[in-house]
Formats: structure tokens, sequence, C-alpha cells
């Protein structure tokens, strides 16, 4: 008897794009799963609409806001799966992703085996997302993909991990006090109990990304700061833990250097932390300035005024890019739906 995997969606929000969700988990081509979804107390039609697929065999549970992680672990308690397929509620997943990945674990008999694959990123159109490869995208060993990780400052997308049932035993819950990256966060424990990463390229999801408006987007949040720095602790933790050397302590301070710009100017505790940290590495962080296009802001208004021109010049182009897509997937309609093995 094939291997049973079970697809586990936390919603919240999403009555755009629930159904469409739904119906690229349903389209698995591997013959066993089961689908679980756990409304986190949506105040649209997400829980109306999912519940229209009660018939055809989905599993539909709600709960009163708690947060994306807590959805998640709600969900696997939910569920019975020799395998975890985790997946937003606005991604998308290939018709084979899954018969791809399994095809690879049922010849290497390793329940320690963590299988990733390709992901691409679109708005409204999954069939103009866009590949590019990363660092990532290959066999590694833990070490190796934490080192990847965070020295080049790249990452994998939720919905391409295939965890077994072992590891995300061994690995435990996800964490409920991190409101951003607990993503990251989950899949490194992932990582550090398995034995390694196998990547498999002709698998694909696609990641629906709208930037700020985003629940991952931390804005001027202090909470999902306060969040980012334990989860920014907890990998220097875990990468330290595997290898004390000059080459994971750059990988470190680079994780650091790279994050700062999400504490300043108006943490100034998190940023004295930090530094303190990769002094501790033996290195120092530096501040860098903004570029010519807000450096003359920050010299007449102020560093915050800098910020907050340069987020809302981003939003205005993420806006503009998002109505142009919407407006051309009105128009075509949903007839180029992504196709397996294309992109």
């Amino acid at each position: 008897m094939k291997p049973l995997v079970s697809i586990l969606i936390p919603a919240f929000n999403a009555q755009q794009w629930i159904a469409d969700t739904l119906q690229s988990a349903l389209a698995q081509s591997w013959p066993r799963k089961e689908i679980i979804v756990v409304d986190d107390g949506s105040a649209d039609r997400t829980l109306e609409i999912a519940r229209q697929f009660d018939h055809v065999g989905v599993t539909i549970v709600t709960q009163t806001r708690q947060g994306a992680a807590a959805a998640r672990n709600k969900a696997y308690s939910l569920c019975h799966g020799d395998y975890i397929q985790w997946l937003d509620a606005d991604d998308l997943l290939d018709c084979d992703k899954i018969t791809k990945q399994m095809a690879v674990l049922e010849h290497c008999h390793n329940q320690r085996t963590l299988i990733s694959c390709s992901w691409g990123r679109f708005q409204y159109r999954p069939y103009r997302a866009e590949f590019l490869p990363t660092a990532l995208w290959c066999d590694l060993s833990p070490l190796e993909w934490l080192l990847r990780k965070m020295g080049q400052n790249i990452y994998m997308q939720t919905g391409t991990w295939l965890v077994s049932r072992e590891l995300a035993e061994a690995a435990g819950p996800w964490d409920t006090q991190l409101l951003g990256d607990d993503d990251g966060e989950y899949f490194c424990r992932v990582l550090l109990s398995s034995d390694g990463v196998k990547f498999i390229p002709e698998a694909r999801v696609y990641y629906r990304a709208f930037g700020f408006n985003s629940l991952s987007y931390m804005g001027m949040s202090d909470k999902k700061r306060d969040a980012l720095w334990r989860s920014m602790q907890l990998h220097i933790k875990y990468l330290r833990s595997l290898e004390e050397s000059d080459r994971t302590r750059a990988a470190c301070t680079s994780y650091l250097q790279s994050s700062l710009i999400f504490f300043y100017p108006d943490r100034p505790d998190l940023i004295q932390q930090a530094q303190q940290l990769a002094q501790e590495m033996g290195t120092n962080l530096e501040v860098l300035g903004l570029s010519w296009k807000y450096s003359w802001i920050e010299r007449c208004f102020g560093r915050r005024a800098a910020l907050r021109a340069q987020t809302h010049s981003r939003k205005l182009k993420w806006s503009i890019v998002g109505l142009w897509d919407k407006s051309l997937f009105r128009l075509r309609g949903r007839k180029a739906e992504p196709k397996s093995g294309t992109h």
C-alpha cells in the first residue's frame, strides 16, 4: 500500500484563493492523500468556501484566531499521514509535485531524508511564475544548507518540502511565539533532525507573493520585530550547534547584517543585542546607508522619514505591478493554468 500523504493548510482571510489552493491539492496525482484545512478565525468567506469541498473528502475545522503556527499545529494533530505536505492557503502545487517527490523517497528508503523542490513566484497568473534557482536548489547536508541560507540570505518556500512523520515528530511543533519566519525556524529544526536534503527539480510549487500585503510583511510592528529577533537567535544557535568554525561564524554575521535594516532606527535595543552577538563571534556590524534615491531625504528630514519614503515607494511599485497582473489575469481568465513539467 502506498504511503499516506497529509496536505495541511492553515487559512486566514483567504477567500480569494482558498478554492484554487484546494483544487490544486485535490488534483495531486499521488493516490493516497488526505487534505485538512484549519480556518484560523477568518473574518471573510474563507470557511464558507472551504466547506464547499466537504463532499470530496476535505476535512475542515475552525478555531479562534491564534496565528498560522497554531493552525498548523492543529492540522498536524488531526492528520494520519506517513508524510506531511505543508501548504499555505494561497499557494498552488503542480499536479505531480508529491508523486515526483515520493518516487525518490520510495527508492531511498530513508525516513530521515528531507525532500525539497523548485518554486516560482507569481501574483495572479501562475502560468507566468518565475522559477529562479538559488544555491539551495541542490542536494545538501544540513550544515551546508544552513550555511548557504544564512550566509547568502536565501530561503526555501514552505510548500516545497515533503516531510516524513518521523522527521516531523523529531522536530516538534511550530513555534507559536513567532509571528513571522515561523516556517524558517521550523524547517531549521526539521533539517537538524534529517540526514540531509534531496532536491527534486522536476517537482514544482507556485508561490503567490504579494510583498507588502502579505501576512509576513513586518512593517513597523514591534511584535514582529521581536519575533524576528527570536527566530534569528535560534537560527544562529542551530547552525553553531552543527559546527563552530570561522565559516559558520561568518555566515551568522552575514545573516545578522542583512537583517539589521528591520531594526534601525526604531529598535536600538535589538541593534545593540545583534552587535553584541556579532562581537562575540569576532566581528562588528555596520548600519548601511540608504541608496542615493533616499539618502537626500535622510539628510534633510532624518532616517525615519527616508525609510517611510522607501517603503511607500516600494508599496506603490508592488501595487502597480499587482494591478497590471490582475487585469491581465481577468482578461485571460483561468484558461492557462500551470501544467505539469512546464514553467
